[in-house]
């Protein structure tokens, strides 16, 4: 059985040395320690499904979802800068309720921070039991909760449902 600190420690590890992009004997020293900080911290986190994170085909699916993520990050600021620079301001603000199949924690946190630094939309509760999402949402297309879902979640679910279930 894969030991969910060592996968927490080696992921947080490869990533700070990713993001630091250097192997000298400093940046290695702090990684180590940096890496021991996020697997104490987050270890009760990821401790439900340690199995999930030994697959290399998720972490794949999480880089994609980097870049899906971000794609709709950039085309969310330029829906929001039309709507702020648009003479008639055209906002329809509201809360809609949206489902989620999602199950895990980590997933259902990453499906709410998703959705939240995205622009237009801001998740205000999760109902965990009966899989809802409210949703702050700057221009609400459609009040149906399966419209609403279909256009807000689905597609952000669909991959992290990959990576997290």
């Amino acid at each position: 059985m894969i030991n969910t600190k060592i996968v927490i420690f080696i992921a947080a590890f490869f990533s700070w040395l990713f993001l630091n992009w250097s192997i000298d004997a400093e940046h290695l020293i702090i990684g180590v320690l940096v890496a021991g900080l996020i697997t104490f911290i987050t270890y009760d986190i990821f401790s439900e499904k340690v199995r999930v994170f030994a697959s290399p085909k998720r972490y794949l699916w999480f880089l994609y979802y980097l870049l899906f993520f971000a794609w709709e990050c950039i085309l969310a600021n330029i829906d929001s800068a039309y709507r702020v620079i648009h003479p008639k301001l055209p906002i329809r603000p509201g809360i809609v309720k949206v489902k989620t199949s999602l199950k895990s924690s980590v997933g259902l946190t990453f499906l709410a921070n998703s959705l939240t630094l995205k622009p237009g939309t801001m998740t205000i509760d999760i109902d965990r039991e009966n899989g809802f999402l409210y949703v702050h949402w700057a221009y609400v297309k459609s009040e149906d909760i399966d419209e609403a879902t279909r256009i807000i979640v689905y597609r952000f679910e669909e991959i992290l449902k990959r990576i997290f279930e």
